[in-house]
């Protein structure tokens, strides 16, 4: 796990995978109350990447744009398998 941001009421912490293929994916969590009221949702990203460090700008970028209620980031066409 890496680096977590407290935004809001919201907790988002960057997840990255090494794959098979050498590559990283990357996945976010995106947790909101405390306690037994605790709601934890995660998303699993499309492309993979080069780097970790690419992986984990990736999913923080995606975790801020589903808290923003916006489109999610658009992602380079060269980072996908």
């Amino acid at each position: 796990m890496h680096a977590s941001l407290q935004v809001g009421k919201y907790l988002v912490s960057p997840l990255t995978r090494l794959e098979d293929c050498g590559r990283f994916a990357a996945s976010v969590s995106i947790r909101s109350g405390r306690g037994s009221n605790t709601h934890d949702r995660v998303l699993r990203l499309v492309p993979v990447f080069e780097s970790r460090d690419d992986a984990v700008r990736y999913a923080t970028a995606q975790g801020l744009a589903w808290i923003a209620g916006g489109p999610a980031v658009a992602h380079p066409a060269t980072n996908q398998e």
